[in-house]
C-alpha cells in the first residue's frame, strides 16, 4: 500500500482516536479546573493542617511524573486495595488529580498577584471576606491566569498520548497499530496533523477567552 493510500486510511481510524482525546480533554478540563481553586485558597489559608494539606498535594503531584500516576492509578489501586478501574476511568483520575494540583498553583500565583489595595477598597466598602474573593479579586485574576492556564491546556492535548501505554484507544494507540501493520510511516504524519488543528482551535478559544476577561483590566491611577 501507498504512502498516500495509508494517509487516507488512517484519518477515520485516527478521528476515532481523537473522539477519546478530546473526550479525556474535556472530562479533566471539567473537573480539574474547579478543583484547582479549593486547592489554591487552601494554599493560602490561614488554618495550618489545611495550608499543609494542600502544599503537600500539590507538591506530590507536581513532583512525580504523570505517566507514574497513570501506572500507579490503574496498576497500582488493584494490587494493594483490590479496586480495579477501567483504562478510561483510571486515566481521566490520573490526569485530574495531576492538573488540579498544576491549575491550583497557577491560581495561586494569580490571586497573589492581585494587589492589596483591591482587598482594602472592598473592605472599605463593607465586602466580607468571602464577597471580596468571589467579586473582586478571583474575576481580576481570571485575566491574570488564563495565558498559563491556556499553556496548561495545550499540554493536556499532547500528554493525552501517554494513555496509550494502559490500553486507551487514543490517537498514538491507534496510529501505532496502524503503523505495525502497515509498516509506514504515514500515521504519524496524519496524528501529527490532528494534533496541530485541534492546538490551533484551542488557541483561538483561549484567544477569545483573554479577550472576554480583560474588562476586568485594573484602572490605572
Amino acid at each position: 500500500m501507498s504512502f498516500g493510500q495509508v494517509m487516507m486510511e488512517s484519518i477515520p481510524v485516527l478521528l476515532e482516536g481523537t473522539i477519546i482525546a478530546v473526550e479525556l480533554m474535556l472530562v479533566t478540563l471539567l473537573f480539574a479546573l474547579p478543583l484547582g481553586m479549593p486547592l489554591a485558597l487552601g494554599e493560602n489559608s490561614r488554618i495550618k493542617p489545611v495550608k499543609w494539606l494542600c502544599n503537600i498535594y500539590v507538591f506530590v503531584f507536581r513532583g512525580t511524573p504523570l505517566l507514574l500516576q497513570i501506572f500507579f492509578v490503574y496498576y497500582v489501586f488493584p494490587i494493594a486495595w483490590g479496586i480495579h478501574i477501567p483504562e478510561f476511568p483510571a486515566a481521566a483520575m490520573a490526569f485530574i488529580l495531576n492538573y488540579a494540583a498544576y491549575f491550583a498553583e497557577i491560581y495561586r500565583g494569580g490571586i497573589n498577584s492581585i494587589d492589596r489595595g483591591q482587598y482594602e477598597a472592598a473592605y472599605s466598602l463593607g465586602l466580607s471576606r468571602g464577597q471580596t474573593m468571589f467579586g473582586v479579586i478571583i474575576p481580576q485574576m481570571m485575566r491574570v491566569v488564563l495565558p498559563p492556564v491556556g499553556n496548561e491546556i495545550i499540554v493536556l492535548v499532547k500528554d493525552t498520548a501517554l494513555v496509550s501505554v494502559i490500553g486507551v484507544a487514543d490517537i498514538m494507540k491507534r496510529t501505532r497499530e496502524i503503523q505495525n501493520r502497515e509498516v509506514s510511516l504515514a500515521p504519524y504524519l496524519v496524528a501529527a496533523i490532528i494534533y496541530l488543528i485541534v492546538t490551533l482551535l484551542l488557541t483561538l478559544w483561549l484567544n477569545h477567552m483573554e479577550k472576554r476577561f480583560s474588562k476586568y483590566d485594573e484602572v490605572e491611577a
